[in-house]
């Protein structure tokens, strides 16, 4: 093979490697922040997609539910999480329009508000993912139906 071939063979073998390690890269789960039954989850590596966004959640909502105590439901079972992207970290308030916690100690008690899912489950158990994408409701057969735009 030429020497031109076998560079844009490697090109293409790398490109792929990075995008395989991108789709199944671990999600970390930096910290849970509760506020009644409204949750603030921080994470890093959050998937792409909201198909794998969504699968994610339900594989590790026993998980989270064991380990964080959330999502901490109101009595008539209602709860919303909401899923942050926490590439950057903690941050001072400043000038920007961030989401603060109050169970930190400012300055650096602050991250972008940057949202990669809210999931909420309402009285009537029917559990809604807002995504980039769009609404998914979760079926009582298990099934996540994209609700059409109103």
């Amino acid at each position: 093979m030429s020497k031109k071939i076998r560079i844009i063979m490697l090109m293409v073998a790398f490109l792929g490697g990075c995008l395989l390690w991108l789709w199944y890269r671990p999600v970390e789960v930096i910290a849970v922040h509760q506020r009644g039954n409204n949750s603030t989850i921080l994470v890093k590596d959050y998937p792409l997609t909201d198909k794998g966004k969504i699968e994610w959640w339900l594989k590790n909502k026993s998980m989270m539910k064991t380990k964080y105590a959330t999502p901490q439901p109101e009595a008539d079972g209602s709860y919303n999480v909401i899923l942050w992207d926490f590439y950057e970290g903690y941050k001072e308030l400043d000038k920007y329009d961030r989401l603060c916690f109050d169970d930190m100690k400012p300055p650096v008690n602050c991250v972008d508000k940057n949202s990669l899912m809210i999931i909420s489950r309402n009285k009537y158990n029917v559990t809604k993912f807002i995504g980039d994408d769009g609404v998914y409701v979760l079926q009582d057969n298990g099934l996540i139906i994209k609700r059409r735009a109103d």
